[in-house]
Parts: structure tokens; C-alpha cells; sequence
């Protein structure tokens, strides 16, 4: 099963777009499932889906109120999880239209060959942004660079890029090892917060080129950048434990899981 994870807030017209796209993908066999995650949407987001309903895989999981780009990732991520085997694919796309569907095949034959986390990457060879502001080409990069040399993550050159896709292995163990913690960023650092924990675990990254299709965006930017900046900061200096292979290494106190596995059944850790 191939589940795919829309974040939305506000996009009931850039959504319907993006669904009609997902739709006419060559799925070759693959069983699909879209989830939408409504964020407060105040615009008619979930009406929009509604549209979709008959036409499509579709659920749709609805916050009452606006909680942020992380909770509604940790919403989504918990939901496919809990929905998925291990065999199967979760991939994440923003819901504003910006990221193409048709990378989905290739990124899910990457994750069957062996791929734990495939990235939708602007700086892979054959990637670009069109239509994106130079301020936020700056900030976007300079995060990524900032980010991969305080966690070298091998196989990873974008690493704020929301749209990727997961195995249900490295979700699954990501939630065992962190529980909820698994995200605690409310925005957009959250993506890369994601990334930098899995890869701590030893998740196997590889990326496909993206064409960012910013000039397609329905609507303005949601993105802070003040509070993006100071979040990579902050990430940068908290989330320090969390480089590839710490975790393997020692179980410190901060990442002790809060659950672990026993004989098929969830046991509290004393």
C-alpha cells in the first residue's frame, strides 16, 4: 500500500489540483491511499476534498484548530503508520501544488530497492526552483548547508524539502525509539527535524532531482521566515545528540523510547 500524506492549511484551491494529478499517476499495480490532514483550514479546504470523495482513495483527518505544519506531520505520519505494514510506502508532498506526483513511481521503486528515506531533492543533479522568491532560494539552501554539516547524513543534499518518502520500517522504528517526540517542531523546521532523527537511526537516504514548481503555488507563502531561521538555530544547538549513528552507539536519557516492543505488544519502559 502506497499512502500519501498531504499537510494542508488553507488549499482548498491548489488541493483539488494536486489530487486530480495524483489520480492520473501510472500507480503499475500499486494500491494507493490519499490522507489530508486539515490543519484549521478556514477556506473550505475539506469541503474541497469532500468533492474527491467518490473519486479517489481518500481520508481526511481534520484539526479544529491551526496547530502548525509538525502537528499536523505527526497527525498524518501516526495515522499511515498505524494504518501500514512494514512493507509499505508513506510518501509526504506539500498540498499546495508546488510538488509533482509523478516522481512518486520512481521514488517508491528507490524505497523497494532498498531506501529507507527518498528525497525530493532541488540540489539533486536535474533539480531547480522556478518561481521562488531569492530570499527564500537563499534561506532554503543555506538551512540545508548549515543542517548537512552539523548532521552529516550520507545520501542527503536537501534537507527542508518537505516532499519524500518513507518506508513503514524507518516510521515504525522512529516511533519506538522517539514516541511523539518523533516530531516536536510545530513548523516548517519540523521537516528537517524529521530527517535528522531518522537518520540518527541509520536510515539508508537517497534522492531523485525535484523541479520545485513555486509559480504554480495557489496562494502567499505561509512560512515565518524570523521563526523559521531561529528554529533551524535552535535545532541546530538542541537537537545536537541526534547525528547519525549516536543512537546506535548509546541509548542516552533523551532518547530512551517511552514504548518498547515485546512480543508483538507494546510494553511501558520503567
Amino acid at each position: 500500500m502506497i499512502h500519501i500524506l498531504l499537510p494542508a492549511y488553507n488549499e482548498a484551491l491548489a488541493l483539488p489540483l494536486l489530487l486530480d494529478e495524483i489520480r492520473r499517476v501510472e500507480w503499475r499495480g500499486d494500491v494507493y491511499k490519499v490522507v489530508v490532514v486539515d490543519d484549521g483550514s478556514t477556506d473550505g479546504t475539506v469541503a474541497a476534498c469532500r468533492a474527491r470523495w467518490e473519486e479517489m482513495p481518500l481520508d481526511v483527518i481534520c484539526h479544529t484548530r491551526n496547530l502548525g505544519l509538525g502537528s499536523a506531520m505527526l497527525t498524518g505520519l501516526k495515522h499511515c503508520v498505524a494504518k501500514s505494514g512494514s512493507g509499505d510506502v508513506i510518501v509526504a508532498m506539500d498540498a499546495d501544488n508546488t510538488h509533482s506526483p509523478t516522481l512518486i513511481p520512481q521514488m517508491i521503486r528507490a524505497i523497494k530497492s532498498g531506501s529507507d528515506i527518498v528525497i525530493a531533492s532541488r540540489y539533486a543533479v536535474g533539480g531547480r526552483e522556478i518561481g521562488l522568491a531569492p530570499t527564500r532560494k537563499v534561506l532554503s539552501r543555506g538551512a540545508s548547508v548549515l543542517l548537512k554539516v552539523a548532521f552529516p547524513i550520507p545520501g542527503a543534499t536537501d534537507y527542508t524539502c518537505g516532499y519524500r518518502a518513507y518506508s513503514g520500517a524507518i516510521l515504525e522504528r522512529g516511533f519506538d525509539v522517539y514516541s511523539d517526540r518523533l516530531v516536536e517542531q510545530k513548523g516548517f523546521v519540523c521537516m528537517a527535524e524529521l530527517l535528522i532523527k531518522l537518520g540518527a537511526l541509520g536510515a539508508i537516504v537517497s534522492e531523485v532531482p525535484l523541479v520545485l514548481r513555486y509559480d504554480l503555488k495557489g496562494g502567499r507563502s505561509k512560512m515565518r521566515v524570523t521563526r523559521t531561521i531561529a528554529g533551524y538555530l535552535k535545532l541546530v544547538t538542541i537537537n545536537r545528540p541526534h547525528t547519525p549513528g549516536t543512537v546506535r552507539a548509546r541509548q542516552t536519557e533523551s532518547l530512551k523510547p517511552e514504548w518498547g516492543v515485546k512480543g508483538g505488544e507494546r510494553k511501558k519502559q520503567d
